[in-house]
């Protein structure tokens, strides 16, 4: 069954063509913003230095790929490779715009390729191979081109004998790519399954949301699986799941603290100790 792709703008995932997700806050808007999560009036530069984290309620803002990694990484030690990988139209899709115009378009928005940034780098001493999804690209959509760079990144950890890191944030395959998107999930299954046998260390940290294909695929094949507070986590979006099942869900239904209570992730962490906690793995693991 084909993935269906998420709404951004719509927490309960109906289906639909992924669409261009919520106000990008790793870009100067002005004085004040507003919080999406309690609504309070708050001081733009104070979400910035609280690494895009609400000072009032702890929501935790979408960011880029390229905000994520400066969070994450020692500076100055990322090494990008397969930058210039881009995605084609296989099918010569066309809904409301044309899949060539839509890479387009997101590529000029995001100044990014494509949805996923892989490259190595250390996080506090420790060497990692990082790959980081972007959901602001055709919401981090999981395509050729990022089924190819996520799987290069776990080959070369695996190569490498290093942790690899993934952080996941999207709304599943992608729909324009048809069969050519779906298979993505085999590929990278496959590529972990290697790296596992190989004794490699594959930890996963979940943000929001992470979603359909993806979330089927390389995000739940992790050793060690983390998530930030209020990341939503699942298949299908709830509004879905309860018109096929025609039955009301769980409050909280596929929110990470939901997960965690349910034992599919091991810890919800604040993205302020994330570089912490992910040193603490890779020693804990004694890679």
């Amino acid at each position: 069954m084909a993935d269906v792709t998420p709404t951004p703008t719509d927490p309960n995932g109906s289906p639909g063509i992924a669409a261009p997700g919520p106000a990008r806050l790793d870009v100067p808007k002005g004085v004040f913003t507003q919080c999406p999560g309690c609504q309070a009036t708050v001081y733009q530069k104070a979400v910035e230095e609280a690494l895009y984290v609400c000072p009032e309620c702890g929501y935790h803002h979408r960011i880029s790929a390229r905000t994520r990694i400066k969070q994450l990484v020692d500076p100055d030690t990322f090494e990008e490779f397969l930058p210039d990988l881009v995605s084609t139209d296989p099918l010569k899709f066309k809904e409301r715009l044309k899949y060539k115009d839509r890479l387009k378009a997101a590529q000029e928005a995001t100044g990014e390729k494509e949805a996923v940034v892989v490259g190595k780098a250390f996080i506090r001493g420790r060497p990692v191979i990082l790959a980081v999804m972007d959901p602001f690209f055709i919401m981090a959509s999981m395509g050729a081109v990022v089924g190819e760079k996520i799987t290069a990144a776990i080959e070369r950890a695996t190569d490498e004998n290093i942790p690899v890191v993934v952080v996941t944030a999207s709304g599943g395959a992608r729909m324009q790519e048809g069969m050519v998107s779906l298979v993505q999930m085999a590929k990278t299954s496959a590529a972990v399954a290697r790296l596992d046998d190989a004794g490699g260390l594959y930890i996963v940290v979940m943000t929001d949301p992470t979603t359909a294909g993806v979330a089927a695929s390389f995000a739940w094949l992790g050793d060690f699986h983390l998530a930030e507070p209020g990341a939503m986590i699942g298949f299908a979006g709830p509004r879905v799941i309860e018109n096929t099942i025609k039955a009301k869900l769980p409050e909280g239904f596929q929110s990470a603290e939901f997960m965690l209570e349910h034992g599919f992730i091991d810890r919800i962490v604040h993205r302020q100790h994330l570089r912490t906690e992910i040193a603490r793995i890779i020693d804990y693991a004694g890679k």
